[in-house]
């Protein structure tokens, strides 16, 4: 199980015109959006990643506006752990469990929860947060991923995973995200 104490949020290449490809993506901004609210009530360390951001463009302005005071990394690489910057601050950050969003899932997505497996991490990708240009690259990541052992959730199961008991100090403020 997730544990507030031990899992980081890691954002991956939600950006420009891309973005406004994706599957079903109205439904996936809005489950980022919530994802990042409630991993800021949380308390868990965010991490957000931009692929080529001088040529895709910046990180949609639904998602950018939810992490003021949190730098892009920019990446090269279609993995996240490709990036030097990334694996060391999230090496600094302790977290050994991380919630997984972003897209696309059946390339950047998929091959950073690989490459995070591999480092040592638990894994656990935010399905409604995620997505790719068509459901079938979607379907095909994320079930190629559950047989490689990578986790699947959402965004209400991963909070309320997180935060165990109603009895929680930002219990109604999380309940309010995804209600």
């Amino acid at each position: 199980m997730l544990s507030q104490n031990n899992t980081a949020l890691v954002i991956v290449d939600v950006q420009g015109k891309l973005a406004t490809l994706m599957y079903k993506q109205e439904k996936m901004h809005d489950a980022l959006v919530k994802m990042i609210k409630g991993a800021q009530k949380l308390e868990l360390p965010v991490f957000w990643l931009e692929q080529l951001p001088e040529k895709l463009g910046r990180t949609t302005p639904e998602v950018a506006d939810e992490l003021e005071g949190v730098s892009p990394i920019a990446k090269a690489s279609f993995s996240a752990c490709g990036q030097k910057t990334f694996m060391d601050s999230l090496k600094a950050s302790g977290k050994t469990q991380i919630l997984l969003a972003g897209i696309e899932a059946h390339i950047c997505v998929y091959q950073t929860a690989l490459d995070l497996m591999a480092s040592g991490y638990e894994v656990e990708v935010v399905v409604d947060a995620t997505s790719s240009r068509s459901e079938h690259s979607k379907r095909l990541a994320l079930d190629k991923l559950a047989r490689m052992g990578v986790e699947m959730t959402n965004v209400e199961m991963s909070l309320f995973e997180l935060m165990r008991t109603a009895k929680c100090d930002v219990f109604r403020d999380v309940a309010k995200l995804v209600k």
